[in-house]
């Protein structure tokens, strides 16, 4: 039995799913608006698959970076629906999109009864945003009641070090470090035995930013994997891989050879706020199928948010909840 960190989405009181939602409208709206623009002359239509139609919804879905299978998924699945439901485009859209990412949501959870700490190695390229989604999501499990440490395991970067330091003195979490040069695997090591020691549930490992085409970084997360091994058999328990979800298309990319590469167990998107591309979710669902754990929308501790495929895809074409609820009566 598995205990979720976080509270799931059916469960949250009314009040809470509508400022949630409203966030996250309100996060993806570069999106959103793309989207919508490129539907604008469909939008009238509640009856039959006009050629026009279709090709504005796959010309809008690809400008938002979705993907070309995504897109075919989505589109072959809207044709098939539209012909036999009551709901308009939109509507039929949003149930689609639905569809296509549920496989992938699936909150961060940790057994309740897991012997020692749940290790968590956060990894990704530089400027993906790893350290600042480290705290936000150290922060939230404190605030679940969970013991939490820090590992500042990019010693390749002195200021990686500080900053995540910075971040623990905040939030009023530990931190393990070394000095900048240190072997990175020894520092999580370190940091895996002081967490034992300390009685802690859960330890987030920060990763030098690497891009996945440097095959020497590569090997050395590689490393890394292997030493916690020597600390705990099942360890890491979770490669989580942040991207960059401005950099559309490439964060694709960078998942696949990162997941080819160390084996990863989920992504979380980051910057969602800054691109008009967040269709790239969709892609991600459509080729990998990972667990999505997070979307990153903001600076802002409450800007990250646990990934829920009925929300997402409601707030790219709804900029209220009252609008999604009416989207799939």
């Amino acid at each position: 039995m598995h205990k979720p960190i976080m509270v799931p989405v059916g469960h949250r009181s009314a009040g809470s799913i509508s400022f949630m939602f409203k966030r996250l409208a309100a996060g993806i709206s570069r999106t959103r608006d793309n989207l919508l623009s490129g539907l604008k002359t469909a939008l009238g239509q509640k009856r039959g698959v006009a050629e026009e139609t279709i090709e504005a919804l796959e010309s809008a879905l690809l400008i938002a970076d979705c993907g070309i299978e995504a897109t075919q998924r989505i589109v072959a699945g809207v044709i098939s629906r539209y012909r036999t439901s009551n709901q308009d485009l939109i509507a039929t859209v949003v149930a689609e999109m639905t569809e296509l990412l549920a496989a992938c949501e699936a909150p961060l959870t940790v057994p309740p009864s897991h012997q020692g700490p749940f290790i968590i190695l956060v990894v990704g390229v530089n400027g993906a945003g790893k350290t600042t989604t480290i705290a936000k999501i150290g922060r939230r499990l404190k605030e679940s009641g969970l013991r939490v440490m820090f590992a500042a395991g990019d010693t390749f970067r002195a200021a990686a070090v500080e900053q995540l330091s910075e971040w623990g003195r905040r939030l009023d979490i530990p931190v393990i470090a070394q000095s900048a040069g240190a072997d990175p695997a020894a520092v999580i090591y370190d940091a895996c035995a002081a967490a034992n020691a300390r009685g802690i549930d859960v330890l987030l490992a920060d990763t030098a930013g690497r891009l996945h085409t440097q095959a020497n970084l590569m090997a050395e997360l590689e490393k890394v994997k292997r030493v916690v091994k020597k600390f705990d058999l099942n360890a890491p328990h979770e490669t989580m891989l942040i991207l960059d979800a401005t950099t559309g298309q490439n964060a694709l990319s960078q998942a696949k050879l990162f997941h080819q590469q160390i084996k990863l167990d989920s992504i979380t998107l980051t910057k969602l706020d800054g691109t008009a591309k967040g269709g790239i979710v969709f892609a991600l669902a459509e080729d990998l199928g990972l667990p999505i754990r997070f979307v990153g929308l903001g600076e802002g501790y409450d800007d990250l948010q646990t990934f829920s495929a009925r929300d997402f895809s409601h707030a790219l074409l709804c900029e209220a909840p009252i609008e999604a609820e009416k989207a799939i009566e």
